[in-house]
């Protein structure tokens, strides 16, 4: 797949996550169940949330890695004993769409990263996915891959 690499500035969005964060190996197993709770709480708080996606932030890439899952919300909410009050950073990012199984978003990972250094610009952590509506079709599963650039 081609992937399409665009350069923008983006606005800090704040995110309903799970408190405990997964890691590389588990979280295609983990995903589902970690959301549980942040959709939970949105559906029992009324205006959380009006059209968010689920995202998954990779706050550090080196070792098992720790991964913050999550729902977009529409404002900042007290924390419970489940769910934080986190964002995605605002600055300007690097960023593709993945079009396809979830299972195939290495390749949107590694054409940002080969972009960023074939025109010399280095990223920052976190780097993260936005995941679009559901479909079970694969081909139209639509995942946006975002780095932060320094």
């Amino acid at each position: 797949m081609n992937y399409a690499i665009s350069v923008s500035a983006i606005e800090r969005q704040p995110i309903a996550a799970a408190r405990r964060r997964t890691t590389f190996a588990k979280i295609a197993g983990e995903i589902g169940t970690l959301l549980d709770d942040p959709w939970s709480l949105i559906r029992a708080t009324p205006g959380l949330r009006t059209d968010g996606d689920n995202v998954a932030i990779y706050w550090d890439d080196s070792g098992d890695g720790s991964i913050e899952v999550g729902v977009q919300v529409v404002r900042e909410f007290e924390p419970t004993d489940a769910v934080v009050c986190s964002a995605t950073p605002a600055g300007v990012v690097a960023r593709t769409a993945h079009f396809g199984p979830y299972h195939q978003l290495r390749a949107a990972h590694g054409a940002v990263r080969a972009w960023c250094k074939d025109n010399s610009r280095e990223f920052a952590l976190p780097f993260w996915e936005i995941y679009g509506d559901w479909s079970d079709d694969p081909g139209k599963l639509r995942t946006d891959v975002l780095y932060l650039l320094k």
